[in-house]
């Protein structure tokens, strides 16, 4: 193979040595390590915006997802403080009228527990009555057993009714269960 000729290709027409000279060497192909030590620096800086756009996008976040509780502690009565109106106005209705008899006394404070049922019904507030029931410690606090001829921890009085807020125990009954004979 002569100096002129490709050693590559051997199709190839020879090159003169003036076109070999124009052509870079090998090693000029390669960048400089200045080159890819600035490409490094525009690539690590890159990188850091990314970081930093990314840590402010989540702290941004967190900060939304904050008050979001926040905002959901302080305002999560505001529906039963809305029903709770309308036994306020109940209230003062009936003590508004002057020279008023026993029976529209009566009948106000009736018309005011038909509303706070409804307020307890729409705010997912159930009361707990459970005479005749198997005694739950989970729902009933006993306060005493007293002889009965019902079975053993049967629920035979309600001192003081329960509740349950959508399920879970607000206040649970106390109640007088039957033990046994």
């Amino acid at each position: 193979m002569s100096q002129n000729e490709s050693p590559l290709d051997p199709n190839m027409p020879p090159q003169t040595e003036a076109e070999q000279a124009g052509n870079p060497s090998s090693v000029d192909v390669l960048p400089s390590l200045e080159e890819q030590l600035r490409q490094a620096e525009l690539l690590a800086a890159e990188h850091h915006d990314a970081w930093l756009r990314a840590k402010a996008e989540t702290d941004n976040a967190r900060r939304r997802a904050q008050e979001d509780i926040s905002k959901a502690a302080k305002f999560a009565i505001e529906k039963f403080a809305n029903e709770l109106l309308s036994v306020k106005d109940s209230l003062e209705q009936t003590l508004a009228v002057e020279n008023a008899s026993v029976e529209s006394i009566r009948e106000g404070a009736d018309l005011t527990l038909k509303n706070l049922a409804k307020a307890f019904e729409k705010s997912g507030v159930e009361e707990v009555n459970p005479v005749g029931e198997k005694f739950d410690p989970h729902k009933h606090q006993a306060i005493s057993a007293v002889p009965s001829d019902q079975p053993a921890n049967t629920v035979v009085q309600v001192f003081q009714k329960g509740y349950l807020l959508e399920g879970r125990v607000l206040r649970p009954a106390l109640v007088a269960v039957s033990q046994s004979a």
